[in-house]
């Protein structure tokens, strides 16, 4: 079938399928999804679907074991004395905090008068809470100086994404179609961290529904990269990358589904960990695509992120997602450096272009070096299968949204900005069994990236291909989304600068639930 017979038959069977739900398509609609090639991935997905068996077992309902796998063969490296921290991370404040040298007040007050000097121009914050923060750190005060310190979060000013539900707050998910009233309970997460003494300094800004690798917004508008203010944050944790890069918080909880903490955090030059799926709970978040949505941290230093993860992961009854691991001492390992881990580097990942621009290359090449001269050895790997991940990734992604959205569709389709509801109805645009058949293609390439994992412990890509694209512009997911697709852990780590000084990032995966290893070799890299 030619490509315009295969457009044209997506089209006939998009309109079908929106007729058949109720939800209108207005002519100018239809001609922008075909102008923005909205459509391209359904029709890849129609010739995949013709080359892929029909008898194979869907990946959603296999069985896979959550146990922790056993630790790579690495031997331990001697902790790392030239690490220096950033003066404003956690690593560097929790001691000074629970020693009484550095007032949670006090602390929280820097926060403030960052967000004050800088957030007008950034646009980080959907929602500042200046004074019940400032009540939450008078209270962590004194429970630090009658000595009930419950640990490195205590005091700590942190920022939270806007689809997570806070009690006494409203969400908005970057959207005027939510419900503006104020929500009634927490997300798990921003419990788990109120828990553990944390101080949620305000909600941070997103893409409309978190449907964007950039912080386009239509009705809250974008968000500044702190680096160069013409350039984009980044998607979809926005504002959480730009408030911790610039001290307006010291950490930040943020969500991903096809790269959405590891872009930001990566343009931002900070660090962003995407935690295996069902390690942390997504009860009171905002969906995008069900199983593909990460919460995860972003910070500083790698050893702030093990802290923020073992605060919030675990077990939740209220989301089935979930599973309970057995603790593990995350910030205890992240020293033990990543002597004897095999480090997979990607060679072809099924594109026609280069992983990155000379300069992303460069910096990319830096921070494999260092985890040489630590002990680790390197695997050149070509993974041509990363191509076909994308793919499906998006169309589980595109399929899982539009289910969701379908009631606001019919009734609220005007309250979308354009960006998002083109995306929502470009979205029905596959065929009945689609998401099915997405899902035993998925089972083969987690099958072959699996087989891949036996010669390796880590792989490492670029983060981004290239530094932070022009403001509202979104950020490709070349090298992040298959990690969503896989729910295998990935963080990535500030790694040098590209072109016009803009921060690079250095991406590493790991098996599932061994967040360990990746927190091990991306402090290598950091330090």
């Amino acid at each position: 079938m030619s490509e315009a017979a295969a457009s044209g038959h997506v089209v006939d069977r998009m309109r079908e399928n929106l007729r058949a739900e109720g939800i209108p398509l207005a002519q100018d609609d239809l001609d922008r999804i075909l102008e923005l090639g909205l459509l391209r991935t359904a029709i890849a997905f129609d010739a995949m679907d013709a080359g892929i068996p029909h008898d194979g077992l869907p990946d959603d309902v296999a069985d896979r074991d959550p146990a922790i796998p056993e630790a790579p063969g690495a031997e331990a490296s001697p902790a790392r004395e030239d690490f220096a921290a950033p003066t404003d991370s956690i690593e560097a404040l929790a001691g000074r905090i629970r020693d009484g040298d550095v007032s949670p007040v006090e602390l929280l007050d820097r926060c403030l008068e960052a967000i004050a000097a800088r957030d007008r121009d950034l646009n980080a914050f959907q929602l500042v809470l200046a004074e019940r923060a400032r009540a939450a750190a008078r209270t962590a005060e004194r429970e630090i100086a009658a000595g009930r310190y419950l640990g490195p979060l205590h005091g700590v000013p942190v920022a939270i994404k806007d689809l997570l539900d806070m009690a006494g707050t409203p969400t908005t998910a970057g959207s005027r179609v939510l419900d503006p009233a104020a929500r009634a309970a927490s997300a798990t997460v921003v419990e788990k961290l109120e828990e553990a003494g944390a101080i949620v300094v305000g909600k941070t800004r997103m893409p409309e529904f978190a449907y964007s690798p950039g912080s386009n917004n239509p009705h809250f508008g974008p968000t500044r990269n702190p680096h160069d203010p013409t350039r984009d944050a980044g998607g979809s944790s926005s504002g959480s990358g730009a408030a911790v890069a610039t001290g307006m918080a010291i950490a930040a909880l943020g969500s991903d589904t096809g790269g959405s903490i590891r872009i930001p955090a990566s343009l931002c030059g900070i660090v962003g960990l995407k935690p295996s799926f069902g390690t942390v709970s997504l009860h009171g978040a905002v969906p995008l695509a069900w199983s593909l949505d990460h919460c995860g941290p972003m910070t500083r230093t790698v050893k702030d992120a093990a802290w923020m993860l073992e605060a919030v992961a675990g077990k939740d009854w209220a989301d089935a997602r979930t599973h309970m691991l057995p603790p593990a001492e995350l910030a205890e390992a992240v020293s033990m450096g990543a002597r004897g881990f095999r480090i997979g580097v990607l060679g072809d990942d099924g594109e026609d272009t280069a992983l990155g621009t000379p300069e992303v290359l460069k910096a990319w090449r830096g921070g494999l070096d260092a985890l040489v001269h630590d002990g680790a050895k390197l695997v050149p790997l070509d993974l041509p299968v990363l191509a076909a991940a994308r793919v499906i990734n998006y169309v589980i992604l595109a399929i899982e949204a539009a289910v969701h959205h379908r009631p606001w569709l019919r009734e609220r389709q005007a309250d979308y900005g354009e960006f998002a509801r083109l995306r929502l109805l470009a979205a029905h645009a596959y065929l009945p069994g689609a998401y099915v058949r997405a899902q035993q293609m998925r089972a083969g390439i987690r099958a072959t990236m699996d087989a891949q994992f036996e010669l390796i412990d880590l792989l490492s890509t670029p983060t981004m291909p290239d530094v932070a694209p022009a403001l509202g512009v979104p950020a490709p997911t070349r090298f992040t989304a298959p990690f969503n697709l896989l729910g295998w852990p990935a963080i990535t780590v500030p790694v040098g600068r590209g072109a016009g000084g803009l921060p690079v990032g250095l991406q590493l995966a790991g098996r599932p639930w061994d967040e360990a290893s990746v927190l091990r070799a991306a402090r290598v890299v950091e330090a």
